[in-house]
């Protein structure tokens, strides 16, 4: 797929911020301390597993390419200026990449990722991307479990130490080194195949309240007490538990937690 065109100087640029990028997740990655809280319900990581849609939040990204990197995981990217310096980013990280976005050739973005699925890959996608809203899933995950019988996994990532970039539409986040990470992962839904308007509806009001629990649940992580994150880390234990006492213990690291960005100890973004 064409994008739009690009002049010499972006041309020129591509390769340059590709390897800039590259080399931070390379650097950054190593020192960060991840821990996954519902990792059973995580169909991405068996390597003979059932392939998957795994779907999260745009704020994301950075974090995620390091957890699943090397596992040739085929990442819907846009075909504009970010999107050809991130696909040459990602793909020497190991992953594959699919063209298309929400705004720009979404429909053959997503066959192309169906015919990933069929051959056993896994496939991901920024679920509010690629410019928003913010915390707003896009119905591109609910049509392609519906058409393909995938099961959609959802998660996010909690970082203790990250500059959040403000003036973002994304508040999109980059760890600190040494940073803790915790990554949530809710249990695997699934779309019928057969499923009408109706039930297509409820799947996707299914997956948003689903992104939003993990969210919720990762972004008040370091918040809690010790204490407060092993009974969260018990509620979750059990393959298909969606955290369902979580929210009391959560509700008392204080305040509500849906949007994310005054939950992570940030420094703020001065460059837009």
């Amino acid at each position: 797929m064409q994008g739009p065109p690009l002049s010499k100087w972006r041309r020129m640029q591509i390769p340059v911020i590709a390897w800039a990028a590259y080399w931070l997740v390379r650097l950054l990655g190593p020192t960060l301390r991840v821990e996954m809280v519902g990792v059973q319900n995580a169909v991405q990581i068996p390597d003979n597993g059932e392939p998957a849609i795994a779907a999260f939040w745009h704020r994301c990204i950075f974090s995620a390419i390091w957890i699943w990197r090397d596992r040739g995981i085929v990442v819907m990217n846009t075909v504009n200026f970010d999107g050809q310096w991130t696909r040459k980013a990602i793909e020497r990280l190991g992953f594959g990449t699919a063209q298309g976005s929400s705004t720009r050739g979404a429909i053959q973005g997503l066959i192309d990722m169906a015919k990933q699925l069929e051959t056993g890959r896994h496939v991901a996608l920024t679920i509010d991307g690629p410019r928003g809203p913010r915390y707003v899933a896009k119905p591109g995950a609910v049509i392609l479990a519906r058409r393909t019988g995938k099961p959609v996994s959802l998660f996010h990532v909690g970082l203790e130490h990250a500059h959040t970039f403000e003036k973002a539409w994304d508040l999109f986040q980059i760890p600190y080194p040494f940073s803790r990470v915790v990554i949530v992962i809710a249990p695997p839904i699934r779309v019928p195949t057969d499923a009408d308007s109706e039930t297509v509806h409820h799947k996707q009001t299914e997956i948003q309240g689903a992104l939003e629990r993990v969210r919720d649940v990762a972004e008040s992580w370091f918040d809690l007490t010790e204490n407060e994150r092993e009974l969260v880390r018990e509620d979750w234990s059990e393959r298909g538990s969606c955290g369902g006492l979580a929210a009391s213990h959560i509700g008392s690291a204080g305040g509500s937690h849906g949007i994310g960005d005054e939950h992570t100890k940030t420094q703020p973004d001065s460059g837009g």
